[in-house]
């Protein structure tokens, strides 16, 4: 069954904002010159944003006193701040500490903002976990929303496959911790990583790069801008290419696994016909061929640990042969997750997308259109139990599209009352087709094909007044309505039907902010997050598939203080915060009886809350030198979080299991990092070496009742912990560069050498136990170093 598309529509929705924004930006006067974003506090206009702009480089923003910290202007709350006068949690982080770290991807920004966490996901394409503030998604399925928005150019991606992205032509990316639901798509219940890209500059220029490091690793990329028609027309092309062997290594063939090819690239045309007018087009598409790989944590007591059933379904003649300790119970302190023995498997990732932003300042107002289409295409097989016994294998195909359509206006009322008002259109389909190898033998009543709708309309509004001398109140809300359709089919076509769900709800923000001083400001906020309910994409029972799980609430609250001293020598930034979850959403794992013997399904569970404190600084002791620092504080806990299901498919009965003791997902109580960067001017350019430290406590990989342990036969089952296998130890990371920097007649050129993880601190990056039968985990990134080549014309 294909997923039918509606393009007559989309492209009408395109055209109308279009053409509704087209017309009257011709009609203008191309001599009038639009409003500042000092008269009317939008968002900046395209030539600022082809520079940089808003999270300039301190070099972009320098006075002529480059002993002072510079500001940063962000974006956070679609209006043009300097980062110390916006009243949120936010960290902006420049392009140019990025190039100073050697980075690659959104991974390398965990640990540079106080309790994000960011890791991969290897059972989906380019897939990200990112959890902000405790809350956090860990899924690849289409079906489940994610609780933290990334934002790419304006545009919400609505999955998490596609989402770990390469971080080389970046103009800003802005980290906002806390629900965002008023301004920022769907579903922000979390925070937002907001990233916008360079826009075509209309000159002749570009950069390159080149990188390569162990584990056979190797980088290309490029972006080139060059004018078309010179002040009409402008274009930047890109292209990023990143592949690695891997640093996993079978113990059955001594080769190494893991390896992984990725590409993005594309073109991006900027029209501006009028001094008041532009559009901005790009199209691009992203490509990733990788081996997904699995360590096995699987420990006697669990179905899959005898040495009967390996040497059973022993995947060939070349495995390791001897006791079950040889594969299971090995990697259960995970100290041994780089040796796998699973089969091969194989991941295919194609996301072409297409963005449109057109910006139009009519003088009164400044109007801001941004359509965005996503189409994902991905196929992955997997050997899931990860031993070499042909035991659980998956073929999953998964197709996905979505549209959106922002229209927003921003200005101001009076020199005191400013507004950003618009509409949210956001649609997607999915299809997941699996069929699933079990035990050696593909059964296909056990296929499983299930097609979801989603659609989502919203109308926002947010403003300021200034209603006394250095007070100002920030209020705003935003409406939001969701439909949603589901529909099953398992083996020969027996079809669970076709399921609805809707639902709206309205989630107001209010703040206050006081600026005694230039340089303090406190401010306090409360603010209400909602994610949608829907249903379990996964599930595989008439039961499970046409039951929708119901919408999730957050009460948020916040105080905060941002200052600056010794003539801004010094920033300290300091929040504090409480949330209260209601009707929390969870992915659980469960038992089921026939088909493959357990499905993975969406619940409301009861409630969560949790507090913390957020601190963050940057200091300029003497010229060239800078420190930077962050550090998180969180306390997390359940309530009344009671589930129905099994020990395992060995001990079949339902029980009533209460959770609510367990630690929440993702979840370290501390995070911290500390920074330091030298650059010193040179005859030739410019020497600079980075310094970095993050340190994150151990925190769950899963919500899961440990299987090994001894139950009571009856009554209710009270966990007083997650698994331990799913736990992360501590991790501390020490990662170094230096570069040098030449000055070649105008251009420039730059030789990096860099080294992540110094301390080569392994362990696991992703865990997961099924439910009495196995278990599974990832490693994260072992130390890996490598040498940058980069050129700037």
């Amino acid at each position: 069954m294909a997923i039918t598309r509606r393009p007559t529509l989309l492209l009408a929705l395109g055209g109308v904002a279009l053409a509704g924004l087209t017309a009257p930006a011709l009609a203008q006067d191309a001599g009038t010159a639009p409003s500042t974003q000092a008269e009317i506090g939008t968002p900046a206009p395209a030539d600022a944003a082809a520079q940089g702009s808003p999270a300039q480089t301190q070099a972009e923003n320098a006075t002529a006193d480059d002993s002072q910290i510079q500001d940063i202007v962000v974006s956070a709350r679609r209006r043009d701040e300097t980062l110390q006068q916006t009243p949120i949690a936010i960290t902006a982080i420049a392009p140019a500490q990025l190039e100073a770290k050697a980075t690659i991807n959104i991974g390398d920004l965990q640990g540079s903002a106080p309790n994000v966490l960011i890791t991969s996901q290897n059972t989906g394409g380019a897939a990200s976990n990112v959890s902000i503030r405790g809350l956090s998604f860990a899924d690849v399925d289409k079906s489940f929303e994610s609780t933290v928005g990334i934002v790419v150019d304006g545009v919400f991606i609505g999955t998490s496959t596609g989402s770990y992205l390469d971080f080389f032509d970046i103009a800003s990316i802005e980290v906002l911790r806390g629900p965002q639901g008023t301004l920022f798509g769907r579903n922000t219940i979390g925070g937002v990583i907001n990233i916008r890209r360079t826009r075509p500059t209309g000159e002749f220029g570009g950069k390159f790069e080149l990188s390569y490091g162990n584990y056979d690793s190797f980088q290309a990329r490029a972006v080139v801008n060059a004018p078309i028609v010179k002040d009409l027309l402008a274009v930047k092309g890109f292209y990023f290419h990143n592949q690695s062997d891997g640093y996993y290594r079978s113990g059955i063939t001594g080769k190494r696994r893991g390896a992984s090819n990725n590409e993005n690239f594309g073109l991006s045309f900027l029209f501006t016909p009028s001094s008041n007018y532009d559009a901005l087009v790009t199209l691009e598409k992203q490509v990733q061929d990788f081996d997904p790989v699995n360590s096995s944590i699987t420990k006697t007591g669990e179905a899959f640990c005898t040495q009967a059933i390996i040497d059973a379904f022993a995947g060939g003649p070349n495995r390791v042969q001897g006791p079950p300790a040889n594969e299971c119970n090995r990697n259960t302190s995970g100290r041994d997750l780089y040796t796998v023995f699973g089969s091969a498997g194989s991941g295919k990732f194609r996301a072409p997308a297409a963005t449109l932003e057109q910006n139009l300042d009519l003088d009164f107002t400044k109007l801001t259109s941004i359509t965005g289409y996503r189409r994902i295409k991905e196929r992955q097989m997997q050997d899931v139990d990860a031993l070499s016994a042909d035991l659980y294998y998956f073929d999953r195909k998964q197709r996905f599209w979505q549209f959106t359509q922002e229209l927003r206006a921003a200005g101001k009322f009076t020199d005191t009352f400013d507004y950003v008002i618009g509409g949210f259109y956001y649609q997607h389909r999915y299809s997941l087709a699996q069929t699933t190898r079990f035990f050696g033998f593909t059964d296909p009543n056990a296929d499983q094909l299930t097609i979801g709708k989603s659609q989502s309309y919203a109308a926002f509004g947010d403003f300021n007044w200034a209603f006394a001398d250095r007070f100002r109140l920030s209020f705003g809300g935003r409406y939001t309505h969701d439909k949603k359709q589901n529909e099953l089919t398992i083996g020969q076509g027996a079809s669970f039907g076709n399921f609805k769900y809707s639902g709206s709800k309205f989630t107001p923000k209010v703040g206050v902010d006081y600026r005694p001083t230039d340089d303090l400001m406190v401010y306090a906020s409360w603010s209400r997050g909602y994610r949608s309910g829907g249903f379990s994409g996964r599930g595989l029972t008439p039961q499970s598939s046409r039951t929708p799980y119901g919408p999730e609430t957050v009460d948020s609250y916040e105080i905060g203080l941002k200052t600056s001293f010794f003539d801004r020598k010094l920033l300290f930034n300091i929040a504090g915060f409480y949330a209260d979850y209601k009707d929390l959403q969870q992915n659980t794992t469960v038992p089921t009886s026939g088909n493959v013997g357990n499905e993975t399904i969406v619940t409301n569970v009861g409630s969560a809350r949790l507090k913390g404190i957020e601190m963050d600084f940057t200091a300029k002791p003497v010229e060239h030198l800078t420190f930077s620092g962050s550090l998180g504080y969180l306390q997390n806990g359940f309530r009344n979080f009671i589930s129905q299901g099994s020990v395992s498919p060995l001990q079949p009965a339902v029980r009533t299991i209460d959770y609510s003791n367990v630690d929440m997902i993702y979840a370290p109580k501390i995070t911290a990092s500390l920074n330091a960067e030298y650059a010193q001017p040179l005859d030739f350019g410019k020497w600079t070496t980075n310094v970095g430290y993050r340190f994150i406590s151990r925190y769950d990989q899963q919500v899961a009742l440990d299987a090994t342990a001894t139950y009571p036969a009856t009554g209710t089952l009270v966990i007083p912990r997650n698994d331990p296998r799913v736990r992360s130890d501590r991790q501390n990371l020490l990662d170094a560069s230096t570069s040098l920097t030449f000055d070649l007649g105008g251009n420039e050129a730059r030789v990096t050498g860099f080294v992540r993880n110094l301390l080569d601190d392994r362990g696991p990056n992703a865990a997961f136990t099924v439910a009495g039968l196995w278990s599974f985990s990832s490693g994260r990134e072992p130390r890996t170093y490598g040498v940058q080549l980069g050129y700037k014309f």
